[in-house]
């Protein structure tokens, strides 16, 4: 009998996973480790300041579902991607999707520690200006 079931199970969807995204890349923990930061900072900026931008500012389950797949959606087009990359011989739609992703979840978290009134240096304040105007 396995010793740790549990772990055997964790560490084959993992792979799977792994295996499903072409491999590992930087790029590619960079915007899990984002959409992490940026779920705690949304989820903390509604429970202790009550400052969501959704809704009345509380913490709601539906938005926190909401968030969720979203970053769950981002994913699935990383996916995408990388399965573009494999038809065309390519390799770097996958890093490019993620890093443009990387890049949105920074200014999120960026903006969820302004409202929680961490100073923002005024260069980064107008970095994340620019990025927004060329993104609308």
């Amino acid at each position: 009998m396995e010793k740790y079931p549990v772990l055997t199970v964790v560490g084959c969807i993992g792979a799977a996973v792994s295996n499903a995204f072409g491999g590992w890349s930087s790029a590619l923990t960079t915007l899990c480790i984002c959409m992490m930061i940026d779920y705690i900072t949304g989820v903390a900026l509604a429970v202790f300041w009550q400052k969501s931008n959704k809704g009345d500012g509380s913490f709601s389950s539906v938005c926190g579902m909401r968030g969720l797949i979203k970053k769950f959606m981002l994913l699935v087009i990383v996916y995408l991607a990388y399965r573009m990359d494999l038809m065309i011989g390519s390799s770097y739609l996958k890093d490019g999707v993620s890093i443009a992703f990387v890049v949105n979840e920074a200014m999120s978290i960026i903006e969820n520690a302004g409202l929680m009134g961490v100073p923002i240096p005024d260069i980064l304040k107008k970095g994340i200006s620019v990025l927004k105007d060329k993104e609308e």
